[in-house]
């Protein structure tokens, strides 16, 4: 009988390996106890109840049992309503695209099951979602684990547009956790981890209206603390605002090709970066990259140079402001400063004023390498970018005439000499900037400065006049010109529109579209293709206008002067009107 009863388990335990999982898969209603991370979820535990709400084609939807309980029946209902949303949302469009770019997640993977597992739990205000790849492995190895392919998202964020993506972010690491580790035996350095998964919702088009996106809060938090460490992680929110907008100007220059062909590789961080940018004939390396990221955080206009801008639109006005050095007009100064700085982070510092000339003096007091791009900006408009590589004790670069020239200088020190193993507490090396006005440099005068001084002074009121004359002229043309009805070049707008966007034809179609509504609209009337201030109002004055149908939608009372869907598409129609 016992030997009977041993052969029966014997068995039974090698159908349980041998068939497929979807014999065993998950039903609906099931209830199943969780390991969750107790330092994520709201009340600290480390196991929670919950029940499957909702099967989709590739994922399950469990709800934490102790949150629903204590919803109302409607709130219920709307609950599942949100699910399944969330779950096509997941199947047509998050599935798809992610491993198609990316490529597969474990499938079936460690729990025989092609579906994935997403748990909602109640977690600390601020998380979104997390994974845990202890799931990945059996439960003799690691007795924690839920043994399935499995995230976890914030119940709270459930009503909330950026729930899709939360769920897109997470589900990248799961892809990440197989194309990397389960294949080449490696753990991708958490910030390049997180890189691509920060890059997943822009990908995916969710952060496409800026208005509550991801992308937003990621420009937010990078901009409360833009000094953090690109490669060092503490988990912190800087440290995704700093990985995030690096990614999107690494994108923007090298293509998705760059974070796909980095997770394809045995190598890790700057290693798989840079193999990645050798293997799609790039001549630049990781570092010349982050040298021009920092000055595009300063710059971020194309027109200095091609790898100084993000190309995404809605990050065409993203700029650091630069810690103030103002010099005293009256009095020689002598500023010495000492700072902090880590691996792959940048301080900005800008030098203004005084009366004469201007020698600096950078030195380097214990980092192994110390790199100072800097700019010198001439009447705010002509720049020249120059580097020092400060690899001894110190450099020094003098102006002899900053202040007749009415120069600022922009210094961005930076480290970059770690290139693998980031931890959460890398190294602090420090540097000191010595700054001393000198007396400036007498320039002789140029043949043009005293042809100037030689003009009579029956000269100068004859060309005063002319400019008078001309100032008529003009405002007579401009007069007309408002008087007139303007042809619209364009039939549709079709991108957004922002303040501070220079040269563009859909600005100018803008701008003729709004002249066209009258004066009460855009009383300037100017058409130039720059999206400034008077352009700005205009746009407000137009959203508020058509409020119904374009600010209320958005739950906002006043216009904003930002040419988003709403108000592109109330334009479109009144454009398609105009036509007929």
């Amino acid at each position: 009988m016992e030997a009977k009863i041993k052969t029966a388990i014997f068995f039974t335990l090698i159908l349980a390996i041998a068939l497929p999982k979807f014999v065993f898969a998950d039903t609906y209603g099931q209830k199943v106890n969780f390991f969750v991370e107790s330092s994520y979820d709201i009340s600290k535990r480390e196991t929670i109840s919950a029940t499957l709400r909702h099967i989709g084609v590739k994922a399950y939807f469990y709800i934490e049992d102790d949150w629903w309980e204590k919803l109302s029946n409607k709130e219920k209902q709307e609950t599942l309503n949100r699910i399944v949303k969330l779950s096509q949302e997941f199947d047509q469009r998050i599935y798809p695209i992610l491993t198609s770019t990316f490529g597969s997640e474990w499938t079936p993977g460690i729990d025989k099951d092609e579906r994935i597992t997403v748990l909602l739990h109640k977690m600390k205000e601020g998380i979104g979602g997390y994974v845990r790849t202890i799931d990945g492995y059996l439960r003799v190895q690691a007795p924690e684990s839920n043994q399935r392919e499995m995230v976890y998202l914030n119940v709270n964020y459930l009503s909330s547009p950026l729930i899709k993506s939360y769920l897109a972010h997470e589900f990248t690491h799961l892809i990440t956790f197989y194309q990397k580790t389960k294949k080449f035996g490696v753990d991708e350095e958490v910030w390049l981890n997180e890189a691509r998964a920060e890059y997943s919702p822009t990908l995916l088009g969710y952060d496409d209206e800026f208005l509550g996106s991801n992308l937003e809060s990621r420009v937010k938090e990078f901009l409360n603390s833009p000094n953090d460490s690109l490669c060092e992680w503490r988990n912190r929110k800087a440290d995704y605002g700093v990985v995030s907008l690096f990614t999107q100007y690494l994108v923007d220059h090298y293509g998705i090709e760059i974070l796909k062909d980095s997770l394809h590789t045995k190598k890790t961080g700057i290693e798989a970066i840079n193999y990645a940018l050798e293997k799609n004939g790039f001549e630049k390396r990781f570092s010349d990259i982050f040298l021009d990221w920092i000055l595009t955080l300063y710059l971020n206009d194309c027109s200095f140079g091609q790898y100084f801008c993000f190309k995404n639109e809605n990050l065409k006005n993203l700029r650091v402001t630069p810690s103030l050095v103002f010099l005293p007009p009256t009095q020689e100064t002598k500023i010495s400063l000492v700072y902090n700085i880590k691996d792959w982070s940048a301080r900005w510092f800008k030098i203004i004023g005084g009366n004469k000339g201007l020698e600096v003096e950078i030195k380097n007091l214990d980092a192994p390498n110390l790199f100072v791009p800097y700019i010198v900006k001439k009447d705010g408009a002509e720049i020249k970018i120059e580097e020092l590589e400060i690899s001894g004790i110190s450099k020094k670069i003098t102006f002899p005439t900053f202040a007749k020239e009415n120069l600022s200088l922009i210094l961005i020190p930076t480290v970059g000499s770690k290139l693998t193993d980031f931890g959460k507490d890398e190294p602090t090396y420090r540097f000191k900037i010595e700054i001393t006005t000198i007396e400036e440099k007498k320039q002789e005068e140029t043949k043009e400065q005293k042809s100037q001084k030689e003009l009579t002074i029956a000269q100068l009121k004859a060309k005063i006049l002319e400019i008078q004359r001309e100032i008529q002229r003009l405002q007579k043309l401009l007069v007309q010109l408002l008087a007139e009805k303007t042809t619209i070049s364009c039939s549709k707008i079709t991108k957004n529109l922002y303040y501070g966007i220079k040269n563009d034809p859909q600005v100018r179609c803008l701008q003729e579209f709004l002249k066209n509504q009258g004066k009460d609209i855009y009383p300037e009337g100017l058409v130039t293709g720059n999206f400034f201030e008077l352009t700005k109002r205009a746009v407000i004055r137009f959203q508020e206008k058509y409020k119904e149908e374009i600010l209320m939608p958005l739950g906002l009372k006043k216009g904003t002067g930002f040419v988003g869907p709403k108000t592109r598409a109330k334009i479109n129609q009144l454009l398609a009107v105009s036509v007929k």
